[in-house]
């Protein structure tokens, strides 16, 4: 059974910096991609982040680039996403998630489990 718990959000201002967690138990966590997704009231789901199972190929949706940051730690089994000046816009829901494959090329669906999300408000 795998799991997956995310931690770390939380209200920011628009400009500060927050760090999104997450750690999974069950499964292989070193074989699988790892992606960040979020979702907006009223909105889809939409890819934010992935990183390949070694950590070296990462992909960042259109909306994030250079601004945020993913990165995997294989010996403690989490991931992390690093958010710099988040949006107000972008308020939403933020899900960690274990790809179905070694790399993650950015489809919405490419994912298998997923947790139960954790919430980020951007105040402007």
């Amino acid at each position: 059974q795998v799991q997956l718990v995310e931690s770390g959000g939380g209200l920011v201002q628009a400009g500060d910096s927050l760090t999104l967690s997450c750690l999974v138990s069950g499964g292989t966590f070193n074989e699988y991609a790892m992606v960040w997704l979020r979702q907006a009231p009223g909105k889809e789901r939409e890819s934010v982040a992935g990183i390949s199972r070694s950590g070296g190929n990462t992909y960042y949706g259109n909306s994030v680039k250079g601004r945020f940051t993913i990165s995997r730690h294989n010996l403690e089994n989490t991931v992390t996403l690093q958010m710099n000046n988040p949006k107000p816009e972008k308020s939403a829901v933020y899900y960690c998630a274990r790809g179905r494959r070694a790399y993650y090329n950015g489809a919405v669906d490419d994912y298998e489990y997923w947790g139960q999300g954790t919430q980020v408000t951007v105040s402007s």
